[in-house]
């Protein structure tokens, strides 16, 4: 409330609890602060001379002897009048909360034994909301080391702006950072403008051709990976050092091989990006994989393993696929750039 607050009337003001819930302060007027210094000096004051806001606040009480009058409250009384709803609810809330933890130490017991009866150290988490808050958990407790793997090409920018404040959050706690992508990222806006934010902060991004599976290690101690069904709806949590350990080894062979991301925007579109996944393209088709399993290892699209294999079969001449394979073994051009 600003400027001057208008006059109460008796009705309102007789009818005045001892305790006051306050969701939100009124705001104290130039014109209450002088009635209530009048009133301080007078003993009291008239009912319909005192503002809105004095009233609220609880700065002003009927006199019991004299209904048209009020006399000015010590602030210290007022204060406790206005706090003690407030108080009260917070030790509610506390304890709930209490009672909350109490009830899931005892679920915390059970799933415990259940999970060292198993002979594991993984979970099972089931649903997006599920995986995403222990994710997070996980990530926020993160204190030396994150590493992550994050295959199929660009992610999207509603995910990117999403883990945006929390990685430049971790970098700015001194975790360190490093991410490996597909050389596909390279040539999306929004993954690359992501990467320039976390690099400038810290973290370390690079990228190959082919990531082997996504995955996220918090401090070598905690892992994701994806579930075996919808991987979107299902993940594996896992805290068994022997695979934890396993994971790092592969993560950090693929991270030898991987190029840096360190340049601006702008100059992220080296020969690599088109070379080094026409040679992944080809090394996958001599393999024997379809164009629909070589666009979702490299995280392109059908139609871009297409294009990589009709200008190399352009350049050697060949009339059929099969040809093209044998053409590609029987010579070294997946060791050069096409």
């Amino acid at each position: 409330m600003s400027g001057q607050c208008k006059n109460v009337k008796w009705g309102q003001m007789c009818t005045e609890k001892d305790q006051v819930g306050v969701t939100q302060l009124p705001e104290l007027c130039e014109q209450g602060l002088a009635r209530y210094r009048e009133a301080l000096v007078a003993g009291g004051v008239v009912a319909d001379r005192v503002p809105d806001c004095l009233v609220d606040l609880g700065l002003f009480r009927c006199m019991p002897d004299n209904p048209g009058s009020l006399v000015p409250v010590p602030p210290a009384l007022a204060t406790a009048s206005l706090s003690r709803p407030i108080e009260r609810a917070i030790m509610r809330h506390q304890d709930a909360l209490m009672a909350i933890r109490a009830t899931m130490a005892r679920v915390e017991v059970v799933y415990a034994e259940a999970q060292q009866s198993g002979g594991t150290s993984v979970e099972v988490l089931s649903g997006e909301s599920v995986i995403g808050a222990a994710l997070e958990e996980a990530v926020q407790s993160c204190r030396e080391e994150l590493l992550t793997a994050q295959p199929n090409g660009g992610r999207s920018p509603e995910l990117l702006a999403e883990a945006l404040p929390r990685d430049l959050a971790l970098a700015a706690r001194g975790v360190k950072q490093r991410t490996l992508y597909q050389h596909t990222v390279r040539g999306h806006g929004p993954t690359l403008s992501y990467i320039e934010r976390v690099v400038n902060a810290g973290a370390q991004v690079r990228t190959l051709d082919e990531v082997f599976e996504r995955l996220i290690v918090c401090d070598n101690k905690t892992a994701f990976i994806p579930g075996p069904h919808d991987r979107r709806q299902s993940a594996l949590v896992i805290r068994q050092p022997s695979v934890i350990e396993y994971l790092v080894k592969g993560f950090e062979q693929a991270w030898s091989r991987a190029v840096a991301v360190g340049e601006a925007p702008s100059r992220l579109r080296p020969p690599l990006l088109t070379d080094e996944t026409r040679r992944a393209v080809l090394r996958l088709m001599v393999e024997g994989y379809t164009d629909d399993a070589i666009a979702a290892r490299l995280g392109i699209s059908r139609r871009t393993v297409g294009t990589h294999v009709q200008k190399t079969s352009e350049v050697l001449g060949s009339r059929s696929r099969a040809q093209l394979a044998y053409l590609i073994a029987q010579t070294d051009l997946l060791d050069h750039s096409i």
